[in-house]
C-alpha cells in the first residue's frame, strides 16, 4: 500500500489495473469481431473494412511521437484514463447510432480515428508506468502478463461473441463493451500509479513539442546497443511479416479453402501464445533478458519455418504452436531490457519511437510477400521448375508449394537474425553496456 494515498501501490496495484484491462480487452476483441460481421453483412465489401484500418493506423502513426511527449509531460494515469476513455466514447457513440437506426459508413470511420489515437496514448503510457510501479526484478513477470492480456482475449473473445450475438445482439455486446470501459477506468482510479522521478537526461530533452518528439529517435540512434536491439526487430519482423502474408492462402490453397482447417492452426498458436505468457508470467524469463529476445527470435523463425514444411495440418499446428509460445519470452524481455534502461521520465517518448520504427515494416512486408509469391514462386511451383522445383523434397509440388517455400525462407531468415545478434557484442552486451535508469543521476530539485 501506498502510505501517502493508502491505495494500493506496487505489484498489487499492477495487478488491479491489469485486471481491468483484460476484462475491457476482451469485450473490445468481442465488439470488433461483432463489427466485423455486421460491416461485412451490411456492405459485403472488404475494401469497407480495409478502409477501417486505414482510419485507424493513419493518425495513430501521426500522434505517436506526440503522445509519447505528453506520456512524458503530463500524469501518467491521467494518459492512460484518457485513452480508455476515448475508446469508451467511441464504442458508446456506435452503439447511439445503432439503437436510433441513424447509422452510416462514416460513423466507422470516425470511431477507427478515436480508437487510434487513444491507442497511440496507450501502449507508451502503460509501458513507461509499468517502470515506476514494479522492481526491475519482476518486470519479466509484469511484461508476461501483458502478453497474456494480448494473446488471452484472442482466443476466447471470438467464441463469446459468437454464443452472445444471436441473444443479446450487436447492441449488447457493444453495452458490455462501455460497461468494461468503466470498469477499467475504475481500477486506475483505484491505484496509485507514481510520476516518474526527473533525470538530469529527461531536463536536457526538455523544449518544443516537435523536439521533444523527435528526441525519442535521437535518444534511440544515439545508443547503439538500443539501435542493434530494435534493427533486430525491424528485420525480424520484416521477414515475418513477409511470410505471415502468405500464411492463410499457402494453408487455404493446399485444403481447398479448408476454413476448419485454417482456424484449427490459427487456434494452435493463439493456445500457445497463452501458454507462453502464462509460463513468462510465472517464470520471468532468463537472468540475462537479451537471451530470451535472440533465443526466443531463433525459435520462432524455426517455429515459422517448420509451417512452410510439406506435411499438413500436423506440422503445420507444430510450427504455430512453436513460433507463437515464445511470442512472449521475446517481448517480454525485450520490454524489460528497455524498461530498465531508459530514464522513466524519457520513456514516453522513447516508446512511442520504438514502437514507430518497428511498424515501419507493416506496409512493405505484405506487398512483398504477395509480388513475391503471386509474381515468381506460385507460378514456378505449379510449373514444377525453378527453385520451387529445386526444393519440392522439403515443401512438396503444386498449388501453395511456392508460398510454403516462401515461409521457410523466412523463418529461416528470422532465425538468422537472432543469431546475428549474438555475434554483435553491442547487442549481445546490451545489458551491461547500457547502466540501469535507477543509477542515473537525479535532477536537482527546481
Amino acid at each position: 500500500m501506498n502510505n501517502t494515498t493508502k491505495r494500493p501501490a506496487g505489484m498489487f496495484a499492477f495487478v488491479v489495473i491489469w485486471l481491468g484491462q483484460i476484462v475491457s480487452v476482451l469485450a473490445s476483441g468481442m465488439s470488433q469481431f461483432a463489427l466485423t460481421i455486421f460491416m461485412y453483412e451490411k456492405t459485403e465489401s472488404a475494401t469497407v473494412l480495409g478502409l477501417m484500418q486505414v482510419f485507424y493506423i493513419t493518425p495513430f502513426l501521426l500522434i505517436s511521437p506526440f503522445a509519447g511527449v505528453m506520456v512524458d509531460r503530463y500524469n501518467r494515469k491521467l494518459m492512460m484514463m484518457i485513452s480508455d476513455l476515448g475508446a469508451g466514447l467511441a464504442t458508446l457513440g456506435i452503439l447511439t447510432v445503432l439503437y436510433f437506426d441513424v447509422w452510416q459508413f462514416w460513423h466507422m470511420y470516425v470511431a477507427s480515428i478515436v480508437f487510434g489515437l487513444g491507442n497511440a496514448f496507450q501502449w507508451p503510457a502503460y509501458s513507461a508506468a509499468i517502470s515506476t510501479m514494479i522492481p526491475k526484478e519482476q518486470l519479466g513477470r509484469a511484461n508476461g502478463l501483458m502478453s497474456l492480456m494480448e494473446a488471452g482475449p484472442s482466443v476466447i473473445a471470438p467464441i463469446l461473441a459468437g454464443a452472445l450475438l444471436p441473444v443479446i445482439k450487436l447492441t449488447g455486446i457493444l453495452f458490455l463493451d462501455v460497461a468494461t470501459f468503466l470498469i477499467a477506468i475504475s481500477a486506475l482510479l483505484a491505484v496509485h500509479i507514481p510520476q516518474p522521478p526527473r533525470t538530469q537526461e529527461g531536463m536536457q530533452a526538455r523544449g518544443g513539442m516537435l523536439k521533444e518528439a523527435a528526441y525519442g529517435f535521437k535518444y534511440i540512434f544515439a545508443r547503439p546497443s538500443l539501435l542493434g536491439l530494435q534493427l533486430i526487430f525491424f528485420a525480424g519482423n520484416l521477414f515475418a511479416g513477409i511470410g505471415f502474408t502468405v500464411f492463410a492462402p499457402m494453408i487455404l490453397s493446399r485444403t481447398g479453402n479448408d476454413s476448419l482447417m485454417f482456424g484449427s492452426v490459427q487456434s494452435a498458436g493463439a493456445i500457445a501464445s497463452v501458454i507462453g505468457g502464462v509460463l513468462m508470467s510465472a517464470w520471468g524469463g532468463f537472468k540475462r533478458r537479451v537471451h530470451g529476445v535472440l533465443f526466443g527470435w531463433i525459435l520462432s523463425g524455426l517455429g515459422m519455418a517448420i509451417i512452410g514444411l510439406e506435411g499438413g495440418l500436423p506440422v503445420w499446428i507444430t510450427g504455430a504452436a512453436i513460433a507463437s509460445l515464445v511470442g512472449p519470452l521475446v517481448n517480454a524481455s525485450n520490454q524489460a531490457i528497455w524498461q530498465s534502461k531508459v530514464a522513466p521520465d524519457l520513456q514516453g517518448r522513447v516508446f512511442s519511437a520504438r514502437r514507430l520504427i518497428a511498424w515501419f515494416t507493416n506496409p512493405i512486408s505484405p506487398i512483398l510477400g504477395g509480388l513475391l509469391a503471386d509474381l515468381w514462386l506460385e507460378p514456378a511451383a505449379r510449373a514444377n521448375s525453378g527453385l520451387p522445383a529445386a526444393f519440392s523434397w522439403l515443401v512438396g509440388t503444386g498449388e501453395g508449394a511456392g508460398m510454403g517455400l516462401l515461409i521457410v525462407f523466412c523463418g529461416l531468415a528470422a532465425a538468422l537474425v537472432g543469431a546475428i545478434g549474438y555475434f554483435i557484442p553491442a547487442i549481445y552486451h546490451a545489458e551491461g553496456i547500457l547502466p540501469d535508469h535507477d543509477a542515473l543521476a537525479k535532477a536537482e530539485p527546481v
